[in-house]
């Protein structure tokens, strides 16, 4: 997989998440702020369509060549703003791996969104997310996930902790 400048989302972390969205055979499912697209290739397993949306060219070449490579065809890239292009779309869940533009888009998701889980790195993200939410009344739960790796050390052991994530899940279902 070819990975853009940041962090990826772990694949632990895309399972909780896409746990907490409960995808169905005929949903839409959006995944904002796409990066490689691993989310989106995930997804793209058990939805009927994905838009994975980047504002970056270097994602949008990442997450295309990604796709390409899986031989996924129900994935479609779109560069460009997720608050302007989410309006004209019909999503039943979507996953935020982005923070730009949170305050607009999270607006946008909480309206016509009937489930949606935002992966934040940074506390800021967490805490403007969860003022967000909670004014809109689409606040569900939010998870922190710490996840730790084995790896060799002197003939044995040790985990090595990956940087921990939060997820903020929301909807109105």
């Amino acid at each position: 997989m070819i990975y853009p400048t940041g962090t990826p989302t772990q694949p632990e972390v895309i399972a909780v998440a896409l746990s907490k969205l409960n995808i169905k055979p005929a949903d839409v499912f959006v995944d904002i702020g796409c990066g490689s697209g691993s989310v989106s290739i995930s997804a793209a397993l058990l939805a009927k369509h994905v838009y994975a949306i980047d504002n970056r060219e270097e994602a949008i070449r990442a997450a295309t060549e990604n796709i390409r490579e899986c031989g996924l065809t129900n994935i479609q890239v779109l560069n460009g703003e997720a608050s302007q292009l989410l309006a004209d779309m019909k999503i039943d869940c979507a996953f935020v791996g982005g923070s730009k533009n949170m305050e607009q888009v999270l607006e946008i998701l909480a309206e016509k969104v009937p489930r949606f889980v935002i992966s934040a790195v940074r506390m800021e993200t967490v805490f403007s997310a969860l003022e967000i939410m909670k004014k809109n009344n689409v606040f569900k739960e939010l998870l922190h996930i710490q996840l730790s790796r084995g790896n060799e050390l002197a003939g044995g052991t040790m985990l090595k902790p990956e940087n921990p994530v939060f997820l903020i899940v929301g909807g109105s279902c």
